[in-house]
């Protein structure tokens, strides 16, 4: 899957956090999610500076970034065999993160699993 059908494809299923989605969906949306609230903060940054405006206005792009992505996470983590709700170690401070990076980085299960088909690359 290129970039652009992975962006297109987490945007247009934000909110279907059900099924099977493979590495190169999950990983090219991370990083384009990624990309975009870096350049987002930054250019709300320089234009509100330390403000409420500005803190209230970085909440709105983080969880509208966050949504879809953890609706990827969960497809990518239905791949492997396991529950979406393992994203919540991601809470755990300092080690979480890398916990779900190398769940996510894991190959998906050849034939179907309880979560349904194997994502269509």
């Amino acid at each position: 899957m290129s970039i652009g059908q992975s962006i297109s494809y987490c945007l247009n299923n934000y909110t279907n956090f059900n099924g099977r989605g493979s590495r190169s969906e999950f990983w090219w949306f991370f990083l384009a999610a990624f990309v975009t609230a870096i350049v987002l903060q930054g250019i709300l940054s320089v234009i509100l500076g330390d403000s409420f405006l500005y803190s209230i206005l970085a909440l709105i792009v983080g969880l509208a970034i966050a949504i879809p992505l953890y609706a990827a996470g969960s497809r990518r983590m239905h791949d492997t065999g396991k529950s979406g709700w393992l994203q919540l170690l991601v809470l755990i401070p300092c080690v979480g993160i890398f916990i779900m990076l190398f769940l996510w980085a894991q190959q998906g299960q050849p034939g179907d699993n309880q979560y349904g088909p194997p994502p269509v690359v």
